[in-house]
């Protein structure tokens, strides 16, 4: 079933309406070339509900929609997970929040580490951001998500940490970490509801004294295994390792 983000005003609760607009009315009728009667799932974003519908009507700027049940929250993770990733080279960002979302991560906050070669361009970064958050949708989309993960604006390391500070449970994967039995610990005494996040750095890893810094703000840095990971690769690792967990223990 195909699964659209509307805005929770489009949803009409008292006359089971839910009205489609936008570049997904192009989407419904000519590629997908769905048909009156046909259902499809439908999202605010927000609330974590799934509104089930059947098309009513197809029109040129819209998609009228009868609303036929509303699946409370089934597919988000029972915890908020913000992922805190070091900008990288060239669009390696752009798969990152594709795979973030599918796993179920509640936010990504990209920053700014010593050793990072992509630097922000101030003036291209609202752009930037936008099409980030345009694929965190299309990822939210696909996995069939009830809300779209947030892709925040560009932060340095300083505010990365301070963010993440105020968080459940805090990780920051470093080579020089103790052993995986730390790293086994921290995943296996996650509790659904905690907020937790994970700080992923750049290619060439975190300076000393970033780690130092996140220390100090209560990050706890832990080991991935005996092998060095891409940065695309090591948030993908814990995200997988926290959706295990918190939805193995359900």
């Amino acid at each position: 079933m195909y699964r659209f983000f509307v805005e929770a005003s489009q949803i009409n609760l008292n006359d089971k309406r839910v009205i489609v607009t936008g570049p997904d009315v192009n989407h419904i009728r000519n590629v997908l070339r769905m048909r009156q009667g046909e259902e499809i799932s439908v999202s605010n974003g927000v609330d974590g509900r799934e509104y089930r519908c059947g098309i009513l009507t197809l029109e040129p700027d819209r998609v009228v929609c009868e609303l036929r049940f509303i699946k409370e929250d089934g597919v988000e993770l029972p915890s908020r997970v913000y992922l805190f990733q070091a900008l990288p080279k060239a669009d390696k960002m752009e798969m990152i929040i594709q795979k973030a979302v599918e796993l179920g991560v509640y936010r990504i906050i990209p920053f700014t580490a010593k050793r990072c070669v992509a630097k922000p361009d101030e003036k291209k970064a609202a752009v930037k951001t936008a099409r980030w958050q345009g694929i965190a949708e299309a990822a939210a989309k696909q996995s069939r998500r009830a809300v779209i993960p947030q892709v925040t604006e560009i932060k340095s390391l300083r505010q990365a940490v301070e963010l993440a500070s105020d968080m459940d449970v805090r990780l920051i994967p470093y080579e020089l970490a103790e052993g995986m039995e730390k790293t086994r610990k921290m995943i296996d005494s996650l509790i659904p509801g905690q907020s937790v996040a994970v700080l992923i750095g750049p290619e060439g890893g975190f300076e000393e004294t970033e780690i130092k810094e996140a220390i100090r703000y209560g990050i706890e840095p832990v080991t991935l295994g005996k092998r060095i990971l891409r940065t695309e690769t090591a948030g993908m690792t814990v995200l997988s390792w926290i959706m295990y967990r918190l939805e193995g223990s359900l």
